[in-house]
């Protein structure tokens, strides 16, 4: 017996998950890790811990489902990380993840400029601080010394590969997101990098979202263990293309939407398309695909901060969001613009702030839970709109753990219009990288069965968001200046 694994490297943790040769979930495991906040605006965490916590569910998993053995193993991860490392491989910063916005005064002052404009042409990468692009305009000002010092700049994925196989390579699915890759030669944009001062010999080899590889020779320890010993290595993509691969039936595109940590909206289309205006993101998927959307940087870690900092509660997260049950729909005129970490699509601004407008003596703890949830739903559809108006889309199917939460699903639903899928396979980017790993391996697609729940939009509840949307697009607009 054989299965294939998965490896999702998430912002918050690594989730590892089995599946047997038609898709059905067998067992999955997971590991945090932590995340530090040296100075305010950045958001950093440690390589090493990342790398070792993916190694370790790895074994662990292996080990629990012996004597099966794992028909291969493949990637995905989160996008805009950036790692600095020297010549040995080891680290020389940590690993800058995409909620950082230490760069956001390189970003401002390119975004609206005809370079700028340029490279997101190229890149389909909007200019912001998320982007590894901004991220090494920062560091070469600020810390020259290191900038000039480093080897290679590269991203979480690469640094586990690189741990593993000893060689620096990036898939064109995780590479297209760092705004440094060109979407239209998939490789290294000459242009982009004479700005940086830097050529592709400090960056890995691009490679394709097949690459495959096996621990035959490799020195780590995982290559001891027996049932891993001429397993391939599938390296896969990054998470918003994996989890939209995972979830597009052949001869359909439906619209991805994902809320953890931080939320997106995303459709694949066959062809690269960038935005005249720089409001969504345009980045390789897979062979001929590629995905189009916008990502917000405020998705559950709003209901966390609520929860833990502003009213201290320090409650299960489903018990607390089940009190948002006892307010109605839009709060009474209650709105969260929900910026807590800056914002990304649609206002790609890293100083937006959070703000609560409309509260009264009669709000309750409630309806601030609940405003919150609607917040993340507006935020969302203040960019998934975008993609509504270019591209014809009958569903929505969603992942991330906002998809075990029926009232916020219900308001997705509302909200957009639109009916939305739930699927009780809900692995997203895990199987989204054994897609690629069977097509790697030269094997058909499995079309997984799966149970899934409809959700309709309730046409009272509707006609209450609508309008309220509208307010919400309207504050947004009026404070866009003021954040700066």
């Amino acid at each position: 017996m054989s299965y294939w694994l998965g490896v999702d490297i998430g912002t918050t943790a690594v989730k590892v998950a089995a599946f047997s040769e038609s898709g059905e979930l067998i067992c999955q495991l997971s590991c945090t890790y932590e995340m530090f906040h040296p100075l305010p605006g950045q958001s950093e965490q440690d390589p090493d811990e990342i790398t070792d916590k993916t190694l370790q569910c790895l074994s662990d998993i292996t080990r629990r489902l012996l004597p099966a053995r794992p028909a291969a193993i493949a990637f995905s991860a989160a996008m805009h990380s950036l790692i600095a490392v020297n010549e040995d491989g080891a680290p020389l910063t940590r690993c800058i993840i995409w909620a950082d916005n230490r760069a956001e005064p390189y970003a401002r002052a390119l975004k609206d400029s005809e370079t700028g404009k340029r490279f997101y042409r190229a890149s389909g990468v909007p200019i912001h601080a998320m982007s590894p692009f901004c991220k090494l305009l920062w560091l070469k000002e600020n810390d020259a010394g290191l900038f000039h010092r480093a080897y290679k700049f590269i991203g979480i994925k690469e640094y586990i590969w690189f741990r593993l196989f000893g060689v620096y390579e990036a898939d064109t699915s995780a590479a297209s997101a760092t705004g440094l890759l060109n979407l239209y030669t998939l490789d290294w944009d000459d242009d982009i990098l004479q700005y940086l001062g830097i050529n592709a010999s400090r960056l890995s080899v691009v490679t394709s979202v097949k690459r495959k590889l096996t621990l035959s020779g490799s020195v780590h320890w995982l290559s001891a263990q027996e049932a891993l010993k001429d397993t391939p290595f599938i390296i896969g993509g990054s998470d918003g293309a994996l989890a939209n691969l995972s979830m597009s039936p052949a001869g359909r595109q439906p619209l991805v939407a994902t809320i953890g940590t931080s939320s997106a909206a995303r459709i694949l289309v066959d062809s690269p398309s960038v935005d005249k205006d720089m409001r969504t993101f345009c980045y390789h998927a897979m062979n001929d695909q590629y995905i189009v959307g916008g990502a917000g940087n405020n998705g559950a870690v709003v209901l966390e901060w609520l929860n833990h900092n502003f009213f201290e509660a320090d409650q299960d997260m489903s018990s607390f969001l089940k009190e948002a049950e006892k307010a109605e729909p839009g709060c009474g005129g209650l709105i969260f613009l929900p910026y807590l970490l800056g914002e990304r699509a649609p206002l790609w601004n890293a100083r937006a702030k959070g703000v609560l407008f409309g509260l009264t003596i009669d709000h309750s703890r409630a309806h601030m839970i609940r405003a919150a949830m609607e917040a993340v739903i507006y935020s969302l559809y203040s960019f998934g709109k975008l993609i509504l108006e270019r591209h014809t889309v009958t569903d929505i199917h969603v992942t991330g753990g906002f998809a075990q939460n029926r009232l916020w699903v219900q308001m997705l639903a509302d909200v957009f219009e639109r009916p939305v899928v739930v699927s009780d396979a809900n692995e997203g980017s895990a199987w989204g990288a054994i897609v690629i790993a069977r097509e790697a391996l030269g094997l058909p697609p499995v079309e997984k069965e799966s149970q899934s729940t409809l959700y309709r939009p309730d046409p009272d509840a509707t006609e209450i968001y609508r309008r309220q949307f509208e307010q919400f697009e309207r504050l947004m607009v009026l404070l866009k200046d003021e954040f700066i």
